[in-house]
């Protein structure tokens, strides 16, 4: 049997807050096949952000193993961390972060130089093309809608051919069509690359396209983990 894109085994996060340490996640287990759509849900504050962000090394577990494409990254440095997921993984959030001072083209093209891209600018464009922006790319942030800046920030993610796509409430700032052409992107995105994606949403719709779901509460799974979306309804 093929080994799992992402594993975690008994993973706890805790994060000191102004009342004290609070546990944000509670020995969560579970193992992401390649390929599979993942979509985590659950109510407000049920640790459905904190769990995608252990899985792509942006919070660190408090105890317990994550393992992402056979690696254990559970110890690696902040460096290793950065290089690491600069090389398989793309994230998607909910905010954008796109840099305001840069063009579409550039907030593209700069990741993929740092990673010593030669044909950086290249791929860069021609991603953006591929959400629908070719004629955007000169544009800042300042100077597009909310879901053209969302369709900088899936061509940002998708330009480096990750093996893993994370996204976290992608169309939680967009109106019902402007999210409906996001979430067809996201999934076209994932095809085209054959990526394994993980997402965080509150949608019914977004949901129901995914393979499997699980649900938090709490910081811990609610119920069945290997829940397949005909029986989530």
């Amino acid at each position: 049997m093929e080994a799992p894109v992402i594993a975690l085994d008994d993973v706890t996060l805790s994060l000191d807050g102004n009342a004290g340490r609070v546990e944000i996640l509670k020995g969560i287990s579970l193992s992401v096949p390649k390929g599979e759509t993942l979509g985590l849900v659950g109510p407000s504050g049920s640790g459905k952000s904190s769990l995608l962000m252990v899985m792509g090394g942006l919070e660190m577990a408090t105890s317990g193993s994550v393992s992402v494409l056979g690696r254990n990254i559970t110890h690696l440095g902040e460096d290793d961390l950065a290089r690491f997921r600069r090389d398989n993984m793309g994230v998607v959030f909910q905010s954008f972060h796109l840099i305001p001072t840069m063009t579409a083209l550039e907030n593209v093209a700069t990741p993929l130089e740092l990673a010593g891209r030669r044909d950086a600018f290249e791929r860069a464009e021609a991603e953006l093309a591929s959400v629908g922006l070719g004629d955007r790319v000169h544009h800042y942030p300042a100077q597009m809608s909310g879901g053209e800046q969302q369709r900088v920030a899936l061509a940002r993610a998708s330009a480096p051919r990750p093996a893993v796509l994370l996204a976290d409430e992608p169309t939680g700032n967009l109106d019902g069509a402007t999210g409906e052409a996001i979430m067809k992107l996201l999934f076209d995105l994932r095809d085209r690359h054959g990526s394994t994606l993980v997402l965080v949403t509150h949608s019914h719709e977004l949901s129901k396209r995914c393979d499997r779901i699980i649900r938090l509460r709490d910081g811990s799974l609610d119920g069945d983990a290997d829940e397949k979306v005909e029986a989530a309804e």
